[in-house]
């Protein structure tokens, strides 16, 4: 008759969970509600730092939206994970915005009563302190294409699926492979955070079968750009009614034009994050890719840059309102200026930043769209 965590009332705002392994943060850690990131030292687990405040949702012409990254705010153990994922919740749940409801995620109840009232909280809330966050380092958000063995010894393929559209297209035809793998019954399939997909538990005599049904249907080997692996763009027109503009439709076209700079400065196999959506709410992340768009109006974009490879900085706004062909004449001059004045090893979002093409943006109410 009572729901035993919630009570009477429901939160006042969806609430975002999410785990991440370093070095990968492939789920984007810090775009969560609630994020713990695991801490492992020679194979054991011995807890998560505790990251709190991530949303990306925000609304034009409304200063106070803004996309937000999360903030560490201690480490607890594992066998204590599950007490303060609960508190942090019921601390949301009493303290929330239910008035407005662009208000009401847990980013702008930390950023109204300040961090570390939020702090104070939840140690009352729990009965005792959070301690001191470790030590971790990410190298990347994207998936790690490609073959890899599982500690029980069977493998696991992670699989490029462009805007997450499982369709057969061109010489590519994914859907059929895919429902003929299916058919073996040697593989599971797991959908990633970044729209591929995973076939994994499987064993070395199956790994053949399905290479060869791979290969067969054109989805194995195949040479993606850089730009290409890291996109991600959320559903918008025609499926989304929030949507001003395209976005899982046009990303790929547009980005085979985008190659075509990339070639020309030897670029073609550099990693760079690029993420369109159809509208400011951020579904498809895009407040934290080395390259954002987010639709205006059919055709037009607003243009985004500086997010870092290992989604820890939202980027800034750049040029608003660009047509395809502005929106390549601007990153020709970027990709010149990046292919010829970059650090060894400097990524795309760094060098925009460390050249003053644009500011870091450090607290995300300082964001504009």
């Amino acid at each position: 008759d009572v729901e035993p965590l919630y009570g009477k009332h429901y939160l006042p705002r969806k609430f975002k969970i999410g785990v991440a392994i370093p070095p990968y943060n492939d789920i984007d850690v810090y775009s969560q509600d609630l994020g713990f990131i695991a801490i492992v030292e020679k194979g054991i687990l011995k807890g998560y730092n505790v990251l709190v405040g991530g949303g990306f949702g925000s609304t034009f012409g409304r200063e106070d939206t803004y996309p937000r990254l999360g903030d560490v705010i201690g480490f607890v153990s594992p066998e204590k994970a599950i007490d303060v994922a609960e508190k942090i919740l019921l601390v949301q749940k009493e303290h929330g915005n239910r008035q407005d409801r662009k208000q009401a995620r847990l980013k702008y109840t930390i950023d109204r009563l300040g961090l570390e009232w939020f702090k104070k909280e939840l140690s009352v809330y729990l009965g005792y302190e959070l301690e001191n966050a470790r030590d971790f380092r990410f190298i990347r958000n994207g998936d790690a294409f490609g073959w890899h063995k599982g500690a029980n010894g069977k493998w696991f393929l992670t699989l490029f699926v462009e805007g997450g559209r499982v369709k057969d297209e061109g010489n590519i035809f994914l859907k059929t492979a895919l429902g003929k793998i299916a058919a073996l019954r040697v593989s599971d399939f797991r959908l990633t955070g970044n729209q591929n997909l995973v076939l994994g538990q499987i064993t070395d005599a199956s790994k053949k079968k399905v290479i060869a049904i791979l290969k067969k249907y054109g989805i194995l080997p195949v040479k993606l750009s850089g730009l290409r692996q890291n996109s991600i763009a959320c559903v918008a027109l025609n499926t989304c009614a929030m949507a001003f503009a395209e976005a899982e439709r046009y990303l790929p076209t547009l980005n085979t034009s985008i190659e075509s700079i990339l070639r020309k400065y030897e670029l073609f196999e550099d990693e760079i994050v690029i993420r369109m959506t159809g509208c400011p709410n951020g579904c498809g992340r895009p407040y934290l890719a080395e390259i954002g768009l987010i639709g205006k109006s059919k055709g037009h974009y607003n243009l985004y840059l500086g997010g870092s490879f290992t989604g820890n900085r939202l980027n800034t706004l750049y040029k608003e309102t660009l047509n395809e062909a502005q929106i390549l004449t601007e990153l020709d001059g970027l990709f010149k200026a990046y292919a010829s004045e970059r650090s060894k090893d400097e990524k795309f979002g760094d060098f925009v930043i460390r050249t003053g093409v644009v500011d870091e943006i450090v607290e995300g109410k300082n964001f504009r769209h």
